[in-house]
């Protein structure tokens, strides 16, 4: 099984070629869409990175593929320009998913 990225600039995907993590570039909503939707169909791939700006444009889509999907496992990065505010986000996808607010 392997990792696969989805990055908003080519420094992040550089870097994670060096871990030996394939990927690609992508800056439109549609991009993101068409991009994940074909890892996400993916056998190879159980785990899709994807940097904070790029969740930031479809965050209604990630939101519901990582509610109802069990595999792969998508995760939100920071990258060179990211804020690192990923406890945020988990934090949301737990009070969506058990309806409580913590």
């Amino acid at each position: 099984m392997k990792f696969f990225l989805i990055s908003d600039n080519v420094d992040t995907k550089m870097g994670m070629r060096f871990a030996g993590i394939d990927g690609v570039v992508v800056h439109e909503e549609e991009e993101v869409r068409r991009e994940l939707k074909s890892a996400m169909d993916r056998e190879d791939v159980a785990v899709i990175l994807m940097t904070e700006r790029l969740v930031n444009l479809c965050p209604d889509l990630i939101y519901d593929l990582k509610l109802n999907r069990k595999h792969p496992l998508i995760v939100e990065i920071p990258d060179r320009h990211g804020n690192g505010r990923t406890k945020d986000s988990i934090t949301k996808y737990v009070q969506d998913a058990i309806g409580v607010k913590l």
